[in-house]
């Protein structure tokens, strides 16, 4: 297992879906589209995934080997704040944006989902 190879791999993934989750911020409880999101990519990548309550999405990935279960999490919304910068992948939602980084949080927990995925016949444990 090298952790460093798997994750440079998975640069381009994670900025890119963070990219994408800055553009469509949502309000705290009203994460529709960013939940939704979530569950194609732990689809696309064939982890099972439920949802918690209207927005929460809970995946599970099971190690090959017996162990311990740790959970790792990430917050989805975003403030009501106006993005005040030009990039290309500025906030489409008026009034709200990811002044928080909870954009990089999820993307990067997507990327973390990614590699325990394609190591899980080494994983002991669930996460």
């Amino acid at each position: 297992m090298d952790i460093k190879n798997l994750a440079a791999e998975a640069k381009d993934y994670v900025i890119e879906l963070r990219r994408e989750f800055h553009m469509y911020p949502e309000k705290s409880g009203e994460e529709i589209r960013t939940s939704r999101r979530v569950k194609e990519e732990l689809d696309k990548m064939g982890i099972p995934n439920i949802n918690a309550g209207e927005t929460g999405v809970i995946a599970t990935i099971k190690g090959e080997k017996p162990g311990k279960t740790v959970a790792l999490r990430a917050d989805m919304d975003a403030l009501e704040v106006s993005e005040k910068n030009d990039k290309p992948y500025k906030s489409k939602n008026e009034g709200l944006m990811h002044a928080c980084g909870h954009d990089g949080h999820t993307a990067m927990l997507l990327g973390v989902a990614k590699i325990l995925s394609d190591i899980k016949c080494e994983l002991p444990g669930t996460v």
